[in-house]
């Protein structure tokens, strides 16, 4: 058993090295505050835009997939796992011509709208990198809801929004959490995509890359710090609140 803990233990410090990477010395940090400020403002204002109309489209997807029969669910999962799968740099490209000037763009731009370095570019190709993910792990999150309880709720006399606020969401809302958790980090440190995209506004990843080529480590530094701060404390402090729930269960 103890062999088998410390063989456990020096995993996990291997998979924690690379954080040993924040105490390297480069140098001393340059700190650009205006070009920090804006990149984080960015980041998180148009990734909580995303992330509503991910929860708004992808909930009520993510219902009707865990509801359907077991064929047409595996075929929902599997168009769903083919925007999961795609590579980003590759759906950047896509995007850039599925909304460019010879496609739906044209159409857009005619509106006023344009697909192009805008913020509604940068939301929209945030939605795509991460709305697959968020309607599977719905999807888990809902099956483990009974369906004799929707059942019975109706049959109480409950219409299917009631029922779904009153049993199906508490009870997989601790699930829904975590998916939403697992959106928001994709979509939140999306690069290949967004920088075909929407190059500008700048978010932090793409800031992260400009302050790389242009100053070196010692002005990426503190756009790292305040990266994993913004990305890695959500998902994490949800996955553990999960683990319990299901600890105690």
């Amino acid at each position: 058993m103890l062999v088998r803990r410390v063989a456990a233990a020096v995993f996990a410090l291997a998979l924690l090295y690379p954080l040993a990477g924040l105490f390297v010395p480069v140098g001393p940090w340059h700190w650009d505050g205006a070009i920090a400020l804006d990149a984080v403002r960015v980041s998180l204002s148009l990734t909580a835009i995303a992330m509503l109309v991910v929860v708004g489209l992808g909930t009520p997807m993510a219902l009707y997939v865990a509801r359907a029969p077991a064929g047409e669910r595996l075929w929902w999962q599997a168009i769903l796992l083919i925007s999961v799968l795609l590579p980003p740099l590759a759906l950047g490209i896509l995007l850039s011509l599925a909304f460019g000037p010879h496609a739906i763009g044209a159409l857009l731009q005619r509106t006023g709208l344009r697909m192009t370095n805008t913020p509604l570019a940068f939301v929209v190709t945030q939605v795509y990198v991460s709305i697959g993910y968020y309607v599977l792990a719905a999807v888990a999150a809902l099956e483990g809801v009974p369906k004799s309880l929707e059942v019975q709720g109706g049959l109480l006399g409950h219409d299917r929004w009631s029922v779904f606020c009153r049993i199906t969401f508490p009870i997989a809302r601790l699930g829904l959490a975590v998916a939403l958790s697992l959106a928001w980090v994709r979509a939140l440190t999306e690069f290949g995509a967004v920088v075909i995209t929407a190059y500008y506004p700048a978010g932090v990843p793409v800031a992260i890359w400009t302050s790389l080529e242009n100053f070196g480590l010692p002005a990426v530094m503190p756009l790292l710090v305040i990266f994993l701060v913004t990305a890695l404390p959500l998902p994490w402090l949800l996955h553990v609140l999960a683990q319990r729930r299901l600890s105690r269960a």
